[in-house]
């Protein structure tokens, strides 16, 4: 199948597919023309690379994961590389959250009439009320 009908039937776009192929992660033939020709296991493929970047893993990480995974949901055969990798990516997600709880709290607090928690920490540690 050609670029544009994978696209519609995996419900992604032609550019999202090409970042794929150049990422590694999807590998099309290609005709006599140069077009791209995909198979009907690209379509798994294609659902599983999404399914475990909508999850947050990084192209460079689902590189190593495909290997491993089955389905289109997919599931992973759990080996100590692959363990490691979305320990990596767990550790990541949990930074981004607190990071993200800290904004919440000092929005919040900006939104209740107060000072920002981060700056009321910074003018006491610093000595500075200068703005940032």
């Amino acid at each position: 199948m050609r670029i544009g009908e994978l696209a519609r039937r995996s419900g992604t776009t032609t550019r999202a597919l090409r970042y794929y192929e150049e990422q590694g992660l999807l590998e099309p033939e290609r005709t006599g023309n140069g077009y791209r020709d995909y198979s009907e296991t690209s379509l798994l493929r294609v659902r599983q690379i999404r399914a475990l970047l909508d999850a947050g893993f990084n192209s460079r990480t689902v590189a190593q994961l495909l290997p491993c995974a089955s389905g289109s949901r997919p599931r992973l055969e759990l080996c100590p590389d692959i363990v490691a990798a979305m320990r990596a990516t767990l550790r990541r997600i949990e930074s981004d959250l607190e990071t993200l709880t800290g904004h919440r709290a000092t929005v919040t607090s900006l939104l209740e009439g107060g000072s920002s928690p981060s700056s009321a920490r910074a003018d006491t540690t610093s000595g500075s009320s200068e703005p940032r």
